[in-house]
């Protein structure tokens, strides 16, 4: 395998393409809470994300003897992973499925403003729900594949490289896409910023992505 694959992983998927059911487990173990992060930050509804991170790992098992170690094993098993959530939304848009929008949200929200902190407790609380409620919505409402390059970099702190090939798509454009989901982004949450902080370059990147990975992982 190549050296973008550690030696103690490469050992690991090795005994796993032999049949090792212990070492595949320690694959599973080490990589789905992040299969299930992406997935969420996708398909946006827990029980789905849960499905496609479960139908990602029979997938790999199934197929892990094609795997060469050209690239990471996360980069292999994130494409997966994207390719079942995207195909997962577009069944549902086609049935036209109603999904739960209502996500309970971790109590710390980066983006509030500076002023914020002088509210009492009862009146911080309600903004950052419904700042956590206005972000969910924000992200069903961005077209999926830029949700994807959003939630690989923001969320998963993956480098365009990377990225690019979890997508199998260019370099170039993938800073195309995250440019304009991190414009979306900010657009949408525009009224919960100070009106100083919107024009700072590089907001979407800093506050609303904070925001964007405490939305994903309040489920």
């Amino acid at each position: 395998m190549s050296a973008s694959v550690p030696a103690d992983e490469a050992l690991l998927i090795e005994r796993a393409q032999r049949g090792d059911r212990v070492a595949f487990r320690a694959l599973y173990e080490r990589y789905h809470r992040r299969a299930y992060a992406v997935a969420l930050g996708v398909v946006r509804d827990p029980a789905d994300a849960t499905d496609v991170v479960q139908d990602a790992f029979v997938k790999v098992y199934r197929h892990l003897d094609r795997f060469e170690g050209q690239a990471a094993f996360f980069t292999w098993l994130y494409r997966i992973v994207m390719n079942l959530s995207i195909d997962r939304l577009r069944r549902r848009k086609v049935h036209n499925v109603e999904f739960d929008e209502g996500l309970a949200y971790a109590d710390e929200a980066p983006v509030l403003s500076a002023g914020s902190a002088t509210l009492g407790a009862p009146v911080a609380e309600a903004l950052r729900r419904e700042l956590g409620q206005a972000i969910d919505a924000a992200l069903e409402r961005l077209p999926e594949h830029h949700r994807a390059v959003l939630i690989l970099r923001e969320i998963e702190d993956l480098d365009y490289e990377a990225i690019a090939q979890v997508l199998e798509i260019p370099k170039g454009t993938v800073m195309s896409r995250l440019f304009h989901a991190r414009r979306k982004l900010q657009q949408a949450l525009g009224p919960y910023l100070n009106d100083a902080d919107v024009n700072k370059p590089g907001l979407e990147a800093v506050s609303s992505s904070e925001a964007l990975s405490d939305s994903s992982n309040a489920s």
